[in-house]
């Protein structure tokens, strides 16, 4: 008997360790990591990663926090908790107990921050601004110690011109003074999170995670310090996001939480890129599935935002990034690419959230018609209401790249741009489009021109006279060049400057060509003027068809009026102000914005070749 007893306990005490073992419980990550009092959305789905998490029951006693559902998906390591934050919840830390039966295995200090009050932050952009796009890795390099990091994939090489050439935060934080000298207001920044793929990770459209700044570029702290220090000097920060896909590195990549997490197919699908076929009525399940469900690339696999839980996952992530910084806007990419009514919910969630907000998508569609379908109207054939508040103009940036490279005709030269414009009335609102000539996705715009600077002065005098909100591309100021077919890495080359051993810092007027100076001048001259501009920022339009290669047009309100005469020939050419009676009414003379020339009458102007005037009426 007793040989058997001791038996007996010898088996119980072989077989505890092995049953520990199987009922092992850790938390390896937490999402959203903190959270804000206040909300006007009091409620919060709270990610929790970890081994065998889901078989746990957790508890939180807090004031003003209470539990309201706990879901459990196929993948046993996550667990989503449904928690609601009370307007009476005070900021502070609570402890989220996880329970196995009565045993409590393990816990996690949850943080509630108090909401941030201040006046200037979440203000969104409008047409008062002008947004400058930068490639953070291409920008500046303030801290090379950062080049290379800890359990990053990709090493810095700079010599590869797809590989990271080191470019980080604290380079774009030395160089606001020149953003803000060129007459920018606002800075358009590609992704600066995780991106740790084995290669070709500079560009950063290939998350690896949402909630963390990738370190060759920084930290989250030093992300909240750019910010912080762009408010100070009257700039205003835009985040690049991401809702289509993540890198496929991502931390639940061997562990999703539930098999259609990601748009799954029997092999590899690329996306037909076929935006179009969204908004078709007429377009096949074949077509539209291939849209929306392919993938971007074989490293950006592509999220399924029917999935509750992923929508939910995305849209508090975004509410964070813009609560943690107090970010000014967001341009959400590849804006057709997800499922189009998540992204109309998820525009909601964040316009509750933040009643004046921006954000602008990338609809990159080539017709007025297909872009309009995108910004929140009501004319829709198919009832759908996007809540997206701006988009980029891309049929004008088409019109702009042909108009002044083209021979003037009854459909070429300025009449590209007038066409395109006299389309406008397809959209809800034409003043929420934001105006651009080229990007980080195309050919440059001095090359687009055959870097010719009469045509680029062309090119910059509409994209700042029109109606919208203008953004330049980073380097249009100093001619840089570069064509896509040659490779992205050559439209996205280094600013001269940014480097510590560069011989050329085109940052100082001292480093820049002459014909840079030029063209910084140039740029300079009229975004200064525009930002004083009442006209040019909140007047109505109206423009002429273009005559004898002569483009015009008005910016004016009740009590300003701007003229702009485009000439596209390679000749002088004397412009008889009769025809435009009806925009200059009782103004007598004018100022040139560019050069300060005055007229004393407005009986005639005179115009050289291939040349802008914009002209303030008295």
């Amino acid at each position: 008997m007793k040989l058997k007893f001791k038996t007996a306990i010898l088996l119980v005490l072989i077989a505890l360790p092995f049953g520990s073992m199987a009922q092992k419980f850790n938390i390896d990550r937490v999402d959203p990591p903190l959270w804000w009092t206040s909300m006007k959305n009091s409620e919060l789905q709270i990610m929790v990663y970890g081994e065998n998490i889901s078989f746990t029951k957790p508890i939180i006693n807090y004031s003003g926090v209470k539990i309201k559902q706990v879901i459990s998906v196929e993948s046993p390591n996550y667990l989503f908790i449904d928690i609601e934050i009370s307007p009476d919840a005070i900021a502070g830390e609570f402890i989220i107990e996880f329970f196995k039966g009565k045993k409590k295995v393990t816990e996690y200090n949850y943080k509630l921050e108090s909401r941030n009050k201040t006046s200037d932050l979440y203000q969104g952009f409008d047409n008062s601004d002008i947004i400058y796009l930068l490639m953070p890795d291409r920008f500046a390099n303030g801290n090379p110690d950062n080049d290379n990091m800890p359990g990053m994939l990709e090493q810095a090489d700079r010599s590869n011109p797809n590989g990271r050439h080191g470019g980080d935060i604290q380079g774009i934080i030395n160089n606001l003074d020149y953003i803000k000298d060129l007459g920018a207001t606002s800075i358009w920044i590609n992704p600066l999170l995780e991106n740790n793929q084995p290669a070709y990770s500079y560009h950063g459209y290939a998350v690896t995670d949402l909630y963390k700044v990738d370190p060759r570029y920084g930290s989250n702290e030093e992300y909240r310090s750019l910010v912080k220090e762009a408010h100070r000097k009257g700039l205003k920060i835009i985040q690049d996001m991401i809702f289509n896909h993540l890198g496929t590195e991502y931390f639940w990549k061997e562990d999703l939480p539930t098999q259609d997490w990601y748009n799954q197919w029997p092999e590899f699908t690329r996306s037909n890129y076929r935006g179009g076929a969204v908004n078709d009525p007429y377009a096949s399940n074949y077509d539209f599935n291939k849209m929306v469900g392919g993938w971007f690339d074989h490293s950006m696999a592509d999220l399924n935002q029917k999935n509750e839980l992923l929508a939910n996952y995305l849209i508090q992530n975004s509410i964070w990034w813009i609560e943690y910084l107090g970010l000014d806007g967001i341009r959400q990419d590849t804006y057709p690419y997800p499922d189009k009514d998540f992204m109309a919910e998820w525009m909601r969630r964040v316009l509750e959230e933040y009643p004046d907000y921006n954000v602008v998508g990338e609809v990159w569609l080539s017709h007025p018609q297909a872009v309009a379908y995108w910004l929140e109207n009501d004319m829709n054939a198919d009832g759908y209401h996007s809540n997206l508040t701006n988009v980029f103009d891309f049929p004008l940036m088409y019109a702009i790249s042909k108009a002044f490279n083209e021979n003037e005709g009854w459909s070429t030269g300025n009449a590209q741009l007038y066409e395109v414009l006299s389309q406008d009335f397809v959209y809800s609102d034409p003043s929420k489009l934001v105006v651009f000539a080229d990007n980080h996705d195309g050919d440059r715009l001095y090359s687009k021109l055959g870097e010719d600077m009469n045509k680029l002065k062309l090119a910059m005098a509409f994209m700042f006279t029109t109606r919208g909100t203008p953004q330049i591309y980073y380097g249009t100021e100093i001619l840089m060049t570069g064509l896509e077919h040659q490779g992205h890495g050559f439209i996205r080359e280094d600013f001269p400057g940014g480097w510590e051993n560069d011989t050329i810092d085109a940052f100082t007027r001292q480093g820049r060509t002459a014909e840079q100076n030029e063209a910084f001048d140039f740029i300079k001259r009229i975004l200064d003027y525009r930002k004083n501009s009442d006209a040019l920022i909140n007047g109505k339009l109206v423009h002429y068809i273009p005559e004898d290669g002569l483009y015009v047009y008005f910016r004016y309100t009740d009590n300003e009026c701007v003229m702009v005469i485009l000439n596209n020939t390679d000749e002088e050419k004397v412009l008889n102000m009769d025809r435009f009676s009806e925009n200059i009414g009782n103004y007598s003379s004018g100022r040139s914005v560019l050069n300060r020339k005055s007229w004393e009458t407005l009986n005639t102007i005179t115009i050289s070749a291939k040349s802008p005037l914009i002209i303030e009426l008295k």
